[in-house]
């Protein structure tokens, strides 16, 4: 999926919500996008465990973190089944960490940084709820395109796979 989000608010400015700049580009796959999927979770990954194992085509997770900078909440494993699985990429309001292995993937992350720690696995945190950060509200079923420039959010498709 070729996406600029540039090229997206030029045409779509009464639609988009702009994600404050935050994010770095770690994924093998720069520009992605789809619809949103939602976790919410604290240095717990247990439930991105869960939905990287899930069919996730034309999907995009997003998981709000809480901005952690303690432990990283997805690594190598995780992205490779997120990868397999066919997400279209991972949005993490936190920290990752096996940056070389996800590079190489075919799959869009983006995160706040890098963290060698990995989480407790306590199975908590919840799924499919509207968060907030970065000035924006992630709805699941809305849909998330994100690029070198950019995170953005609109309630409709803004681009075709």
């Amino acid at each position: 999926m070729a996406i600029s989000t540039p090229d997206l608010c030029d045409a779509h400015p009464e639609l988009v919500q702009v994600v404050e700049p935050m994010f770095i580009n770690y994924g093998g796959r720069e520009q992605f996008g789809g619809q949103i999927v939602t976790i919410k979770c604290f240095e717990d990954n247990s439930l991105v465990r869960e939905l990287v194992a899930e069919v996730g085509k034309g999907k995009v997770l997003v998981v709000d973190a809480g901005g952690s900078m303690r432990r990283a909440c997805l690594g190598d494993m995780l992205a490779e089944k997120a990868c397999a699985n066919g997400w279209e990429g991972i949005v993490m309001y936190g920290c990752i960490r096996d940056v070389d292995q996800i590079s190489g993937l075919e799959l869009g992350v983006q995160a706040l940084g890098t963290h060698p720690m990995k989480t407790d696995k306590k199975g908590i945190g919840e799924r499919d709820l509207a968060v907030t950060f970065g000035g924006v509200t992630f709805r699941p079923g809305e849909y998330l395109y994100a690029d070198n420039n950019g995170v953005i959010v609109s309630p409709q498709p803004l681009a075709s796979a």
